[in-house]
């Protein structure tokens, strides 16, 4: 899966969003890390994966698509402050609905592996947690095409919200 079309809204849209909020010599890496690790959890909330005391089944599958798709939107950020954002190519795993064991570990590598890349800060810690973001999106049963069409969308309500001064 090429990324570079979406790296480039993303550098619009952060652009946009630093420059409108006077943020531009401001230091981010560390907010977008920290957002990128509350969406994350966000996701896993609205998956419910790990709420074995609960009955109440998954939210449906658009509002998880979107709030996995937020964090796209952190992660594409974080490449492009580290510079990463260049030929970032990552192969999409085959798409395998996981069970809720299976998605529990899957977020909890996608942990590990945020935190190795805070400390690397290296393209391969990079690449392997955004690879591993990628199959939790797999697990969830959502495809190359889902991601690229949600993250549109999703840009586009995000640049529309700063307008009206969200």
């Amino acid at each position: 899966m090429d990324f570079t079309e979406l790296f480039m809204m993303q550098k619009k849209l952060d652009r946009y969003i630093e420059t409108k909020n006077g943020l531009e010599s401001e230091p981010l890496l560390e907010r977008k890390l920290m957002a990128f690790q509350v969406e994350l959890a966000e996701l896993a909330n609205e998956t419910r994966s790990f709420k074995f005391w609960s009955g109440k089944g998954p939210s449906e599958d658009e509002i998880i698509l979107e709030e996995y798709v937020d964090g796209i939107h952190f992660l594409l950020s974080v490449g492009i402050e580290y510079g990463f954002d260049n030929e970032l190519s990552i192969h999409y795993p085959v798409l395998n609905k996981a069970s809720e064991n299976c998605l529990v570990k899957s977020f909890f590598t996608v942990m590990e592996d945020l935190l190795t890349l805070r400390k690397e800060e290296t393209k391969e810690a990079y690449k392997k947690l955004f690879s591993n973001y990628l199959k939790i999106g797999a697990e969830l049963g959502f495809g190359p095409e889902d991601i690229v069409r949600s993250y549109e969308q999703k840009n586009e309500v995000n640049r529309h919200r700063q307008d009206e001064g969200y």
